[in-house]
């Protein structure tokens, strides 16, 4: 099965995606996705000047072997493009095996391990009010995981809410970045009494929370004492993950269980989370984490280490990674939880496919392969528009972590 061609699509259904579109001499087609929020044009770069013409005349059946001469040929290896396009290129690879086999890809990946794929929504509001209100909505759809996100009295904005409750997008397109506010101070005086009400309200309820890196260790660590008695499904990104160490800090302090990884994109980067068990919950997915080739490996260092998986899953990423990951999710044996935003109806007639949710559970299809494909007259009318992720300051102007 050899490469005959390789070509970078770049749209804008609502938001900026790239997809890597592999075609082998056959006629098999397999896509992957390559997608990086805020800095897409950079992977699309990277992989039209650098990746693709390495591609040409390959067997599109070594992906291990592909793997490793993308990752060590380069000489400078790891980092968000560099990953980003590897992982493109991994998931086509799989897509195109997969289709080669006419089977399902969890099938090739060992088959299932569970029924279907837990979820969970995302809840958001400037009051408590209107976090209630949306999580009972998800209540009544089926959810059995919500994740609830607050409006900080004082502050004129915060991440996770915004204006749109069901396609939540924080990248901007304007001509800079959006600069948001942030203080701990009101953030920890706020936040622990609001996810009360909303536990007293949904008391047999899987609640998540994500602090997106803006506390201290020692911030996180009180933070995490205060929600233990709530029984958290998980405190998401308490601390920024560049310090692993810092985790210990938060480890030594509190019970309550801690997600991190989607900024983190190899098994390097996690090794010493996973390694002296600090976390709980793994975030990285397939499109940071070079693809399921190296996710899958991520997932069995995690296994080792009573570490389970919950990739990452906003709307950031196509819904060529959302199939990938609930084809992985299926198959892996120490799967936590899945996240899962739906897309706008533009971005899903770019992307048909065969994934669909059913009472808090999302199942990926039985179509050969991903079960996703790119309908690239579609995206042809949605061209690309520069967006920004925000940046934010503390109340006295110093950067901070968004």
């Amino acid at each position: 099965m050899k490469i005959v061609e390789a070509r970078v699509i770049v749209c804008s259904p609502g938001r900026n995606f790239v997809t890597l579109k592999i075609t082998t001499e056959d006629g098999l087609t397999g896509i992957g996705d390559a997608t990086m929020n805020g800095r897409e044009l950079a992977v699309a770069s990277y992989l039209s000047e650098y990746v693709c013409p390495l591609l040409l005349g390959r067997d599109a059946g070594r992906i291990e072997d592909m793997w490793q001469y993308l990752y060590k040929g380069a000489y400078w290896r790891g980092g968000p493009v560099g990953m980003t396009a590897i992982s493109a290129v991994d998931t086509a690879l799989w897509d195109i095996k997969a289709k080669a086999a006419g089977l399902p890809l969890y099938q090739l990946l060992g088959g299932r391990s569970r029924d279907g794929v837990l979820v969970y929504g995302h809840a958001n509001g400037n009051t408590v009010e209107e976090v209630l209100e949306w999580v009972h909505s998800y209540v009544e759809r089926g959810y059995k995981a919500v994740r609830v996100q607050f409006g900080i009295p004082g502050l004129s904005s915060t991440y996770g809410v915004g204006s749109d409750k069901l396609y939540y997008e924080p990248a901007d397109r304007g001509a800079f970045p959006v600069e948001n506010s942030w203080s701990t101070e009101l953030y920890l005086r706020s936040v622990p009494a609001a996810i009360g009400r909303v536990r007293d309200a949904f008391p047999d309820l899987h609640l998540l929370h994500d602090v997106h890196h803006r506390l201290t260790p020692i911030e996180a660590a009180k933070l995490g004492q205060r929600l233990e008695e709530l029984s958290l499904f998980w405190l998401e990104d308490p601390v920024p993950a560049e310090l692993q160490e810092g985790f210990r800090i938060i480890r030594s302090h509190t019970t309550t269980p801690i997600a991190v990884g989607e900024v983190l994109p190899t098994i390097w980067d996690l090794r010493t989370l996973i390694g002296e068990q600090l976390i709980d919950y793994v975030r990285t997915s397939v499109q940071r984490a070079g693809g399921i080739s190296h996710l899958r490996k991520i997932a069995s260092l995690a296994e080792l280490h009573h570490v389970r998986t919950g990739s990452h899953g906003a709307t950031d990423l196509s819904p060529v990674c959302m199939a990938a990951a609930l084809h992985f999710d299926l198959s892996v044996p120490n799967f936590g939880i899945q996240e899962y935003m739906p897309h706008t109806p533009e971005t899903d007639e770019v992307f048909p496919h065969s994934y669909r949710y059913s009472d808090g559970f999302m199942h990926p299809g039985e179509e050969p392969g991903l079960g996703v494909e790119i309908d690239e007259d579609a995206a042809g009318c949605f061209p690309y528009q520069r967006a920004y992720l925000p940046v934010n300051r503390l109340l006295d102007g110093t950067m901070h972590s968004w």
